[in-house]
């Protein structure tokens, strides 16, 4: 049974796209003074005049209010053409993260609520998520040292802004001649910029990136854009880091927190940082076997290209995997993504999660957009009597100067329900494919398949939320539940028959992929598996070890140590990637490991449906009432149980990984 929604206003312009200099700018503060007026007059309730209604339930509509006009602000700092436009958008994101650290500093509101008695479980679960978030903040400070946090955590904001500021920014290349290039797809060396020599400057952006590090066949240009990816704004962002981590240090001393770690893992469904520390160590020594093992194929397969060859470099990996593929599976992959357009996989996969979770996508005609190749669709209910339109879903998925250089999911506009009517949630999915070429369109690699069912998990865990609060809708989630959802949404992209439905050959849609070289990707998955695992937990642990380290810290010599302690090898001296790991001053900050323990969480529940059937329908529903729909409604532990009818285990995990389950981690659970 889902919520009745209605339709916005204006179903055509869900939210507004298009800005003049200076609009964002005075939006943004027009918000934020109808945003303080609200919570000054719940402040201003006399005691005996206090309702859950006037109190809790104002609070969560001001900060829904306010969300829903600055969030679509917050999005144009990262996609906006206009660079100007985009610099206020930026600011309004800084802006965001001062005010709200303003709000759940507010003594006097803080008092307003925690006086309130909650009437239902609901209301109980909003109650102690809000002032949770008081408490974390600090309330339970005197007042000069809450001051003291509250002017550590603007300085923390700034320095958050300009690091993603600069990697947005960044224009990073590498200079190439077309001998350098050899095996690089056309689709990367078309869009090179020429120099006056006749040579090509490739963009470090992930795109060529990519390209260059799987394809070029020479190893020195490799070694090149390796070097140059790892190093971007390495001289501005490796010192605002290190600020950053020290001013989080000194914030969770002041909040009587040993580390920031501790701080920010605490409520989440981790519980402590020692937790995590065991989870993570519990992976290391079997990924590390697994890492050495794929390494010793590689070093086959190079010296068959190089006799000479001692070791595998990290610019050799994604190349040398390639190569691996095309012997072991017969995969060219630039052969395999001719079936794999662009406009083709978007189709199916909203035809495949359609079917899954009783839904529909239907693209709005001439909406206007923040950039042309920007689109925009209505996603409707389709399991009642009429057809209700449940959200909208922004597609951007082509680089941009100045835009953000990877993926990732942006809410616009939250779920919540006031006076027995449901909002329309909006989302936005931000990607950076290839930009289609004169005479193709825009091709996918599995890998990029995968990406956009994953974020299409993030989307439609806010497009499908029925939780009445907005403080509690959404993916708005215990951090390290947030990636479930998402990474398992990803298998579906490995599932023959789902491969089926969205593919079609480029020149001839009717033409699917055929059945052998399906099965023959497929298979190919396992390909470089154990390095893209060994790289998570890399970062994992780096990120945890910048968090509980004493301050300050050396960033690259930690990242330096942790990559040579997990994968038995120095990375490439002179190389700073801290620098552009921008999860880190994105939110991420001691919660990378999310990825890890939320992939726990995602395989047990896919293994339910490879059980039943990835595309049954009955189980997509279980799965969209009984996770997706819930937002933080109970905790994530509670929404599993129910989805699973038992305890969550590792024990998915592992057997993906091939590796044997550790007597002493058989099971992750509260108190485990």
């Amino acid at each position: 049974m889902h919520t009745s929604h209605h339709l916005i206003a204006d179903a055509d312009r869900p939210i507004q796209t298009r800005y003049l200099q200076g609009e964002i700018t005075r939006l943004h503060k027009a918000a934020e003074e109808t945003a303080r007026a609200s919570l000054d007059a719940i402040a201003g309730i006399p005691p005996d005049r206090r309702t859950f209604e006037t109190t809790f339930l104002a609070f969560d509509h001001a900060l829904a209010e306010y969300a829903d006009a600055v969030c679509p602000f917050m999005l144009m700092g990262s996609v906006y053409p206009d660079a100007k436009i985009a610099a206020e958008g930026m600011a309004s994101e800084e802006a965001v993260s001062v005010f709200m650290t303003q709000v759940y500093t507010r003594r006097d509101l803080y008092d307003t609520l925690r006086g309130q008695a909650p009437r239902t479980r609901d209301e109980a679960r909003l109650r102690d998520v809000t002032l949770r978030e008081f408490e974390k903040h600090g309330l339970k400070l005197p007042e000069d040292r809450l001051a003291h946090v509250r002017e550590m955590r603007t300085r923390l904001s700034g320095l958050e802004t300009r690091y993603s500021a600069n990697l947005n920014n960044d224009t990073t290349t590498i200079e190439c001649t077309a001998a350098d290039l050899a095996g690089v797809p056309a689709a990367t060396t078309a869009g090179c910029s020429q120099t006056a020599a006749g040579t090509c400057l490739v963009t470090t952006k992930y795109p060529d990136y990519i390209a260059v590090m799987t394809h070029a066949h020479d190893a020195g240009t490799r070694r090149k854009m390796y070097a140059a990816y790892h190093n971007r704004q390495a001289e501005a962002n490796t010192p605002l880091l290190e600020e950053a981590i020290v001013l989080r240090d000194e914030i969770a001393r002041e909040l009587g927190y040993a580390t920031w770690a501790d701080y920010q893992i605490e409520g989440r469904m981790a519980e402590r940082t020692g937790r995590v520390t065991a989870f993570l160590t519990a992976l290391q020594a079997p990924l590390k076997k697994k890492y050495a093992d794929e390494m010793t194929g590689l070093l086959v397969v190079k010296r068959r290209l190089d006799p000479a060859a001692t070791a595998v470099d990290p610019w050799d990996l994604a190349y040398l995997q390639e190569v691996w593929r095309h012997e072991e599976y017969a995969y060219d992959e630039e052969k395999v993504r001719e079936f794999f357009p662009v406009e083709t996989v978007l189709q199916g996969l909203f035809k495949t999660v359609g079917t899954l979770f009783g839904i529909g996508f239907s693209e709005v005609e001439d909406a206007p957009v923040w950039a042309p190749e920007v689109r925009l669709y209505a996603v409707e209910d389709l399991g009642g009597t009429e057809t209700e339109t449940l959200g909208y879903l922004y597609l951007d998925l082509y680089p941009r100067e100045g835009k953000y250089g990877h993926f990732c999911t942006a809410p616009l506009v939250g779920g919540r329900s006031e006076e027995g009517v449901y909002s329309t949630p909006v989302v936005a999915i931000i990607g950076n494919f290839h930009a289609p070429e004169k005479d193709r369109p825009a091709l996918l690699t599995m890998y990029e398949i995968e990406t956009l069912f994953h974020e299409t998990g993030h989307a439609l865990h806010h497009l499908l939320t029925t939780a009445p609060y907005a403080t509690l809708s959404g993916f708005d989630v215990e951090f390290d539940f947030v990636e479930t959802p998402s990474q398992a949404l990803e298998e579906w992209a490995w599932d023959p028959a789902v491969l089926d439905a969205v593919s079609g050959h480029y020149t001839d849609q009717s033409r699917k992929i055929p059945p052998d070289l399906r099965d023959r990707v497929i298979a190919a998955r396992t390909v470089g598996e154990g390095s893209a695992y060994t790289r998570l937990l890399v970062n994992s642990l780096e990120d945890l070890r910048f968090h509980t380290d004493p301050a300050p810290v050396d960033v690259t010599e930690v990242w330096a140590l942790t990559y040579e302690e997990v994968t038995g090898t120095r990375p490439l001296p002179g190389t700073h990637q801290p620098a552009s790991f921008g999860h880190l001053m994105g939110g991420y900050d001691a919660g990378y490991y999310g990825y890890l323990w939320s992939k726990v969480y995602a395989l047990d529940i896919v293994e339910v449906f490879e059980e039943i059937g990835m595309t049954d329908q009955a189980t997509g529903t279980r799965f969209r009432d009984e996770i997706l729909s819930r937002g933080n409604m109970e905790d994530g532990m509670v929404l599993l149980r129910n989805f699973l009818g038992r305890d969550p285990g590792p024990g998915a995990l592992y057997r993906r990984l091939g590796i044997e389950v550790p007597q002493e981690d058989a099971r992750i659970s509260p108190g485990a």
